[in-house]
């Protein structure tokens, strides 16, 4: 017998139909995830591309790659300006690979030319995390995470930004499966699908 305080949620399988038919509405655009640290876009994001049949990006894994070194030694060695032009040329070629989705990091649309770029090719999801979610699941990882010890200031700075997104699901503490499928639950009011029950 299994505990069931132990189980994880069944992810339902998505009617190929709903899937083929976003995919059809998506055409070249990515769907980009924006959103604090902490906010879940990159475990959300991974399984978020897997139920819908398309690949996934971290844009922070990209910039690593580009700079050959990691997002805190770029901060270290060069600073933030440094870190977030690299940023905004990363997200700027990705973008043009879609469909796909796309993680980004916590400021990357506090850049005018990013946002435009994720609006003329792409959705945007914005993750909406209350600040002690935030706060729980950054503590641990702040040598990873140059800004994290910074969230209480940056929060009230990009959430009216990133409350401009397309569509916008609360993270919070339930498993990431249920959030995939609120997002899932979105997109077609978004993209204008309408499937039959």
């Amino acid at each position: 017998m299994v505990d069931s305080a132990v189980q994880k949620p069944a992810e339902s399988v998505l009617d190929p139909a709903v899937q083929a038919g976003i995919a059809r509405a998506l055409g070249a655009r990515s769907l980009v995830l924006v959103g604090m640290m902490g906010a879940g876009k990159s475990s959300v994001g991974r399984r978020l591309a897997t139920r819908l049949g398309l690949g996934f990006i971290d844009a922070d894994t990209e910039i690593e790659t580009a700079a050959g070194m990691t997002i805190p030694e770029i901060f270290a060695r060069h600073g933030e300006p440094y870190f977030r032009a690299g940023e905004a040329r990363v997200i700027a070629r990705l973008l043009d690979h879609g469909p796909q989705v796309l993680a980004t990091g916590g400021g990357a649309v506090m850049d005018p030319r990013t946002r435009d770029l994720i609006r003329s090719k792409g959705i945007s999801i914005w993750l909406k995390a209350d600040l002690d979610v935030l706060s729980k699941r950054t503590k641990r990882r702040t040598g990873d995470r140059p800004l994290a010890d910074r969230i209480r200031e940056l929060l009230p700075l990009r959430e009216p930004i990133y409350a401009l997104s397309d569509i916008v699901v609360q993270s919070r503490d339930e498993p990431h499966e249920v959030i995939v499928e609120e997002i899932i639950a979105e997109l077609p009011k978004h993209l204008g699908l309408e499937f039959k029950s």
